[in-house]
């Protein structure tokens, strides 16, 4: 079966937002899309989850889309993060971002408004009207405190322009529900469970880990799809522990701004209400950090 959203299989980078002095660092982020370019990630994702969005003003918020997708210069696809719990505010972002060159949006479910699953269709059949580009259906009920059920994606997805869905839910069964109900490309929203979903029938991943390791998620993306499955177990392996500390040792993006300050590509700084790393985190990262072999 062919899926719609295949443009966006592959490795997607979800960016982190570099900050310096409480300002976004527009040099740090610049070096970061060419850091992408040279590494041959398929697509980069600015200003979701791991860029910080809800701590961004608006003038922030674009500003870092058009950054991102002036430096990219069609060297990488570019799939902006424009949701809101408004959908005024999301449409408005979704229409900027197509404005200035991003080629597709990434659509977080509205959160904490909890709506129904008739609101949920509502929302996304707006924004998707409001736009000529693509949208990729983000839901994370661990973030926005209401699952989008798979009934309902497979509703929103036979909106044209609706092509995939980032599955963030944890979930097999849903995912397998989507797959079965829907022609979405469904991508990986957790590292740790990429291979699990492209075993079920995914295509990718939009991926916090490849902030640090693009060409490794390559890697076992590619052996995945020239069925060397022991290549790939060996990868999923080797990236785990990774994986694990960038969601585990404290809220995403936390860890993985950290590592990049260690590893001397990013200051590290966060926005309340995030804080920094303590000092034994830092330490259990740092272990892991030389255990994988990047210090």
């Amino acid at each position: 079966m062919s899926r719609k959203g295949e443009q966006f299989a592959g490795l997607t980078v979800a960016l982190v937002t570099p900050f310096r002095d409480g300002a976004v660092d527009e040099q740090a982020l610049r070096q970061l899309v060419d850091y992408h370019v040279e590494n041959e990630t398929d697509v980069i994702s600015p200003v979701g989850t791991t860029g910080e969005s809800p701590t961004l003003t608006h003038d922030e918020h674009e500003r870092v889309i058009a950054i991102v997708c002036e430096q990219a210069a069609g060297r990488v696809k570019v799939m902006a993060g424009t949701g809101s719990n408004s959908t005024a505010e999301a449409i408005r972002l979704t229409k900027y971002a197509q404005s200035v060159g991003a080629d597709g949006s990434l659509l977080v479910a509205p959160y904490y408004n909890k709506p129904t699953q008739e609101g949920f269709y509502q929302h996304y059949k707006a924004v998707a009207e409001a736009v000529d580009i693509p949208i990729v259906v983000y839901n994370i009920p661990g973030r926005t405190a209401k699952n989008i059920e798979a009934e309902t994606i497979a509703r929103i997805g036979e909106i044209d322009n609706i092509v995939a869905v980032k599955e963030s839910t944890g979930s097999m069964d849903q995912a397998s529900q989507i797959l079965a109900r829907s022609d979405l490309t469904i991508l990986s929203g957790d590292d740790s469970l990429t291979l699990p979903l492209l075993s079920i029938g995914g295509s990718g991943v939009v991926s916090v880990v490849g902030n640090i390791v693009p060409r490794d998620v390559q890697a076992m993306l590619a052996a995945y799809r020239n069925d060397n499955m022991a290549e790939a177990q060996e990868w999923h392996a080797k990236l785990f522990p990774l994986c694990r500390d960038m969601l585990g040792l404290a809220t995403n993006p936390i860890p993985v701004k950290a590592a990049m300050g260690m590893l001397g590509r990013d200051t590290g700084e966060v926005r309340l209400p995030m804080t920094p790393l303590d000092d034994a985190q830092k330490a259990a990262l740092q272990q892991t950090l030389t255990a994988y072999g990047l210090l």
